[in-house]
């Protein structure tokens, strides 16, 4: 229903998609008689999300707005006029684009320039008086998966995000693993390809990655490494979309685009599986839209791996609607 706000019921069962959004019935869950509200925001580069939560899995979605990216007085600002908007909300949970040292709380992120180097919880829970939990974003999805998407009930989830970036969290036992700098699980990042890839081996672009390094898989895993890959192959300036949809129609130039990049992706992701013992790896972001993608890469990833399975262990993610809202929900009701 258009409006200023939507409600959605995510869930384990039956699911009725409605206008209004997603109401999944007959679902049951540890929280359902919770009183405890919390107020729940996903914020990126370009808009603050919002969310009040009654449970992980009842969540009423809040008009979004931008970033204030530069200035930190309206970051902080835009955040005080949602939390004052809802005072009944005991604490507040945040999905943030961006890397938190667990040692000292400070944030690296480079798109919200403003903030990076501050210790965002600190700063926030002294100027609003409640409790603030924050999380990156890549662990929230991967907590949303691990608690009511494709790695329900396994022990070990390894989620992955190929989208704009390439991104991971790791869920152990239904918590957020983490160490040091706040950069576990983050497997887009280190200089680990090669200057070949593919069978038979081609040459590959050597990008430098934002991180500052060259051989990161976030610059050739991501979509726009699709869109570079093609280019540097065929000359071709394409979308990844475009590419993924001539792939499937048997297009040649598309094809041996994507099976380099299937090498690409499929190498370190099956390392970090052996590292870690991953279950299971459901994938977000928007190249997970395309499911035979993801089946490819499954199968690639299951080649190379030390357990030998016939079950599929990349998987599309389930929690499709607003999975950094949901994850910041399961983070905040577990304080």
């Amino acid at each position: 229903t258009p409006g200023f706000f939507k409600r959605i019921f995510f869930c384990l069962s039956e699911i009725d998609v409605r206008m209004s959004g997603i109401k999944v019935l007959n679902a049951k869950h540890k929280y359902e008689h919770n009183p405890i509200m919390i107020l729940c925001l996903d914020i990126g580069g370009t808009a603050i999300k919002g969310a009040i939560a009654r449970s992980p899995s009842d969540i009423t979605v809040l008009e979004r707005i931008a970033t204030p990216v530069d200035d930190r007085e309206a970051f902080y600002a835009a955040i005080g006029g949602i939390v004052a908007a809802y005072p009944v909300a005991e604490a507040v949970s945040i999905s943030i684009t961006g890397v938190i040292d667990p040692a000292d709380g400070r944030i690296t992120v480079a798109n919200i320039p403003c903030i990076n180097g501050r210790q965002l919880g600190r700063d926030l829970e002294e100027r609003f008086g409640k409790p603030f939990h924050i999380a990156n974003d890549a662990d929230c999805f991967a907590l949303a998966e691990a608690t009511l998407g494709a790695g329900r009930g396994a022990k070990v989830v390894f989620g992955v995000i190929l989208g704009t970036g390439v991104g991971g969290g790791l869920i152990v036992d239904g918590k957020i693993v983490n160490g040091a700098g706040g950069f576990a699980g983050e497997w887009g990042h280190g200089p680990i390809l090669g200057k070949q890839a593919g069978n038979p081996p081609v040459d590959i672009p050597q990008i430098k990655c934002g991180c500052g390094q060259t051989g990161c898989v976030d610059a050739l895993g991501a979509a726009r490494g699709i869109e570079r890959l093609h280019n540097f192959f065929h000359k071709a300036d394409l979308a990844s979309t475009e590419i993924i949809q001539n792939w499937q129609a048997g297009d040649a130039q598309a094809e041996h685009t994507i099976k380099v990049y299937l090498d690409i992706v499929s190498r370190p992701l099956a390392l970090a599986v052996n590292i870690v013992g991953a279950n299971v790896v459901p994938v977000g972001g928007g190249l997970a839209n395309s499911i035979e993608l993801i089946s490819r890469i499954d199968l690639s990833v299951r080649e190379k791996i030390l357990r030998k399975t016939n079950e599929p262990l990349v998987v599309p993610a389930q929690c499709l609607v607003e999975p950094g809202l949901i994850g910041a929900a399961i983070l905040g009701f577990a304080k």
